[in-house]
């Protein structure tokens, strides 16, 4: 039986959900949420009641938007012909910080895990599919994580491309060592990604 009082114990639940936070995380939180302001406590329920309200999916790539189009999406200076694959959205917002990539963005919503019962209908590859067959794409760059469940993805969505639309260049995200890092740390799967993506000075 709880020794909290019911709203603080449901709060406590409610918080051990998020990710990364286990139950001393959570108790700690709803403890700092207790002793907040109420003007503050009622902000945060404020902005997740609007989250949930008003952030959906954009129609064409299924990045989060307000609105039935993203930003990317709305936004006439990108480059309809080259699109690029990420598994949530969080990695197009990885990708956009470069500021390398001026095309558009299909979003997935998750990577091939069989395991834990992702099986393609579940992401929206079927609607990258019905992009590519709308229009003319130039590239597709997939970028999912450099995962066992990323490659698994890349390397569906690379062979349905060539079927689908075999004049559509399909490119991967170079994987390698990162800059600043010495090749005696490395491990043996990064220094041989690095190896065979080597590229000319």
């Amino acid at each position: 039986m709880s020794t909290y009082a019911p709203p603080l114990q449901r709060l406590i639940n409610e918080l051990s959900k998020l990710p990364g936070v286990g139950g001393r995380t959570a108790q700690r939180l709803a403890f700092h949420l207790l002793r907040a302001s109420e003007e503050d406590a009622l902000a945060l329920a404020a902005a997740i009641t609007e989250l949930k309200q008003r952030i959906g999916l954009c129609e064409i790539c299924f990045n989060l938007a307000e609105g039935p189009r993203c930003a990317i999406c709305a936004d006439d200076r990108r480059d309809d012909e080259l699109i690029c694959v990420v598994e949530e959205p969080v990695d197009l917002i990885s990708i956009e910080r470069t500021h390398e990539f001026r095309g558009r963005y299909h979003v997935l919503g998750g990577a091939l895990s069989p395991i834990d019962g992702i099986d393609p209908e579940h992401l929206k590859i079927e609607q990258l599919y019905a992009r590519l067959r709308a229009g003319h794409i130039r590239e597709v760059v997939i970028a999912t994580n450099p995962t066992t469940t990323g490659e698994a993805t890349a390397l569906h969505i690379g062979a349905g491309i060539r079927v689908i639309a075999p004049e559509t260049t399909v490119t991967r995200l170079a994987s390698g060592l990162p800059v600043g890092s010495d090749l005696e740390y490395a491990d043996e799967l990064t220094l041989g990604r690095a190896l065979s993506g080597r590229r000319a000075l």
